[in-house]
């Protein structure tokens, strides 16, 4: 079984869809999507599709993201609504054709406020959207530090599990990693890479929104500003 987290989406899905034939997803998969699936992009309507029916095959972990909480909280106020659509929320409408949050799906409102989790853990890594303090367990991690906090030379975690993280766009379109700590976020919606990695290989696919892909394994030695 392979373990693959995915970056930050952010409405490419014809990256996504690249990025799905390229790696060759296998039944036996298991799929880490690391947060970031709406706003920026054109098509968060389809990738929010694509999440849905691979939760329905119990193959995918979907973890929440601040672009997911933006986009929730703009349900309850306008000011959140007018944050949000300065935030990429526009793209988002666009991309169901709506003319206010009420004409997207209720199936898409339920997976996204019902269905995400703020992180998750295995024998060996943990997963979050954005970050973590080192010195906090995991599951006491406050949500500045899952969804906002940038990534940037984190210590490593008590816990002594490699940190799989996205949130903080990678201009040199390569993943990231200090070695306990691994940022694969490489800027999709920016005219980048929507990368996934094999956590246990290092081994990376990425694909773009042009359909190019390429191959390349994590370098614990890269340094892709942030």
């Amino acid at each position: 079984m392979r373990t693959l987290a995915i970056g930050d989406i952010h409405g490419c899905y014809r990256a996504l869809k690249a990025l799905e034939s390229f790696v060759e997803f296998e039944s036996g998969d298991r799929i880490i999507t690391l947060g970031d699936y709406v706003d920026r992009g054109p098509d968060s309507n389809r990738v929010v599709e694509w999440l849905i029916e691979r939760h329905g095959l119990g193959q995918l972990i979907a973890l929440r993201g601040n672009h997911e909480l933006m986009m929730l909280a703009a349900r309850e106020s306008t000011r959140h609504f007018v944050e949000w659509v300065a935030c990429g929320g526009d793209a988002v409408l666009r991309s169901y054709h709506a003319n206010s949050m009420d004409d997207i799906p209720n199936e898409h409102w339920e997976f996204l406020s019902k269905s995400l989790r703020s992180h998750f853990i295995t024998k060996s890594h943990f997963f979050v959207h954005a970050n973590a303090y080192p010195e906090v367990a995991i599951d006491d991690q406050p949500d500045y530090m899952l969804y906002w906090e940038p990534f940037d030379n984190p210590a490593p975690h008590e816990s002594g599990l490699t940190m799989v993280c996205g949130h903080t766009s990678q201009r040199s379109g390569r993943p990231r990693s200090v070695g306990h700590a691994i940022c694969v976020d490489t800027g999709a919606c920016k005219g980048g890479w929507l990368t996934c990695l094999d956590v246990d290989t290092g081994q990376c696919w990425q694909a773009n929104e042009s359909g190019n892909t390429r191959k390349l394994w994590l370098d614990e030695r890269s340094g892709g500003s942030t």
